[in-house]
C-alpha cells in the first residue's frame, strides 16, 4: 500500500468514525431527554395526585415540580463528577456510565408505589430518583457533544452543525415522551403512565450498543499521548475559566428558562387556566418538538457561516420579542392561535439551542473541555431551566396575569444577549491544540 493510499484509508476511517460518533451523541442524548422529559411531564400532570395529594391544587402541583427541579439542582453535581472522569479516563467510558445510570433511574420511576400505598416515601423514592437522573444528565451533555465535535475537522469545518447533533436528541425525546404517555396513560390507571418510565431501560440498552462501538476521540487520545491529563481537571478549571464557566451559564439563562416554560409550565397553564384538554395540548408540542428536528441542525449549521456569536445575539434578541407576542396569543383561546404560538417557539427558541454547544464547548481548551462545558452548561439549570415552571407558577398565582411571566421570559433574553457580547467566538480557532499554547484567535 502506497503514502497516499494509506492517508485515505485513514481518512476514510476518520470519515465513518465521525458518522458513528454523531448518531452515538445523538441517540444517547435521545435516550436521555426521553428519559428527563418523561419526568417533567408525568409531575406537571399526574404525580401531584399520586404522590403529593392536598386540598390545594397549587401546592400540590408545587410539590411535584419541586421534585422536578430537584433533577436540574443535582445536573451540575453530575457536571462536576463525570467532568472530572471526561477530563481524566476519556469521554467514551464516561457516557456509557451516564446512559445506565439514567436508564435506570428511569425504570425505577415506573415502580414506586404512590402515596395511598406507601404514604410520603413515595414522594421521597420519587425525588432520590430524580436526584439521581439529574446528576447523570449533569454528565451526558458534555461527553456527547465533545463526542461529535472532537471527531470533526480541528479547525474551521462544521463544528457548529455537528456540535447541533447532541441538541437534536432534545426535541426527539420531548416528542417520544409526550406520544409515550399519550399511548400509554390511557390504557390503565395504575400501569399506564408506567409503561413509558419502565420502556426507557430497553432505549438504553439500544443506546448503549451504540456508543460501544465508538472510538475515544482524537482530541482526548492527543491529550493523552502528550501527557496532558490534569490530575484535578473541575478544581483546574475552575481557577482558570471561571469567567467562561458563569458566561455560559448566563449564555442559557435566555434559552433554558423559555424553553421550560414552553414544554412543561404550558401543560398547567393549558389545562388548568385556558381550559384546555391534555389530550388537545399534546399534539400541539409534539409539533413544535418535529419542527425542532429540523430547525436545531439548521441553526447549527448557519453559525458555521455567520459565527457562532452573532447568531446567539439575533437568537436572544427575538426571544425577547417574542416573549410579548407567545402569551397573548395564549391567552386568546383559540385552538388555532394557541397552536401557532406554541409551534413558533420551536424555531425561535432553536436560534439559540443549535449553535449553543458548540459555541460552549470552544470556550474550553481540550484536556478541561467536558469539565468546563459541563460546569457552564449545567449551572444553569439550578438558575434558569429548574426554577422557571416553579417561578411562573408562583407569577401567575401572585398577579394572575400571565404578562409577569412574559417580563421574566424578556429579562432571561437580555442576560443571555449580554452573556454572548462578552463570550469570545473561536469559530476559527484550531479545537485540537490547547489554547494556551497559542495566540487565541480573533473573537469575531
Amino acid at each position: 500500500m502506497t503514502e497516499e493510499q494509506r492517508l485515505d484509508a485513514t481518512e476514510q476511517q476518520k470519515k465513518r468514525q465521525l458518522v458513528r460518533a454523531v448518531i452515538a451523541s445523538a441517540v444517547g442524548t435521545s435516550v436521555e431527554w426521553y428519559d428527563f422529559f418523561l419526568y417533567g411531564f408525568a409531575a406537571s400532570t399526574i404525580f401531584a395526585g399520586l404522590f403529593f395529594p392536598t386540598s390545594d391544587p397549587t401546592t400540590g402541583l408545587l410539590l411535584a415540580l419541586g421534585t422536578y427541579f430537584g433533577g436540574f439542582a443535582a445536573r451540575p453535581i453530575g457536571a462536576a463528577i463525570f467532568g472530572h472522569y471526561g477530563d481524566r479516563i476519556g469521554r467514551k467510558a464516561t457516557l456509557i456510565i451516564t446512559l445506565l445510570s439514567m436508564g435506570i433511574a428511569t425504570a425505577l420511576v415506573g415502580l414506586v408505589p404512590t402515596y395511598d400505598q406507601i404514604g410520603i416515601w413515595g414522594g421521597i423514592l420519587l425525588t432520590l430518583l430524580r436526584l439521581l437522573q439529574g446528576i447523570s444528565v449533569g454528565g451526558e451533555w458534555g461527553g456527547s457533544v465533545l463526542l461529535a465535535t472532537e471527531w470533526g475537522k480541528s479547525r474551521g469545518g462544521r463544528r457548529g452543525f455537528l456540535g447541533s447533533w447532541p441538541q437534536f436528541g432534545v426535541p426527539v425525546g420531548l416528542v417520544l415522551g409526550y406520544l409515550a404517555l399519550q399511548v400509554f396513560q390511557p390504557l390503565d390507571t395504575y400501569w399506564g403512565w408506567r409503561i413509558p418510565f419502565l420502556l426507557s431501560i430497553v432505549m438504553a440498552g439500544i443506546g448503549l450498543y451504540i456508543r460501544l462501538g465508538i472510538l475515544e476521540t482524537p482530541v482526548f487520545t492527543k491529550v493523552l499521548e502528550e501527557n496532558r491529563v490534569e490530575r484535578v481537571p473541575v478544581r483546574e478549571v475552575i481557577r482558570r475559566n471561571w469567567r467562561e464557566i458563569l458566561l455560559s451559564a448566563l449564555l442559557r439563562t435566555g434559552q433554558q428558562a423559555p424553553f421550560y416554560i414552553f414544554t412543561v409550565f404550558i401543560l398547567t397553564y393549558a389545562t388548568k387556566t385556558l381550559g384546555f384538554k391534555a389530550g388537545d395540548i399534546y399534539p400541539y408540542v409534539i409539533a413544535a418538538g418535529v419542527v425542532s428536528l429540523f430547525t436545531v441542525p439548521f441553526w447549527g449549521y448557519l453559525s458555521d457561516v455567520v459565527g457562532r456569536r452573532r447568531l446567539y445575539m439575533i437568537g436572544a434578541a427575538a426571544m425577547v420579542v417574542w416573549s410579548f407576542i407567545y402569551w397573548p396569543l395564549l391567552d386568546t383561546r383559540v385552538p388555532s392561535l394557541v397552536f401557532l404560538a406554541i409551534v413558533l417557539s420551536a424555531p425561535i427558541h432553536d436560534i439559540q439551542y443549535g449553535p449553543q454547544a458548540t459555541f460552549i464547548a470552544e470556550s474550553f481548551t481540550g484536556r478541561l473541555r467536558y469539565s468546563g462545558a459541563s460546569l457552564g452548561y449545567q449551572l444553569a439549570s439550578v438558575t434558569a431551566g429548574g426554577p422557571a415552571p416553579l417561578i411562573a407558577v408562583w407569577l401567575y398565582a401572585t398577579y394572575q396575569s400571565s404578562f409577569a411571566i412574559a417580563v421574566y421570559m424578556a429579562i432571561c433574553a437580555l442576560i443571555s444577549v449580554v452573556a454572548a457580547f462578552a463570550m469570545k467566538d473561536r469559530s476559527q480557532q484550531d479545537y485540537a491544540v490547547e489554547y494556551d499554547d497559542v495566540r487565541p484567535g480573533p473573537s469575531g
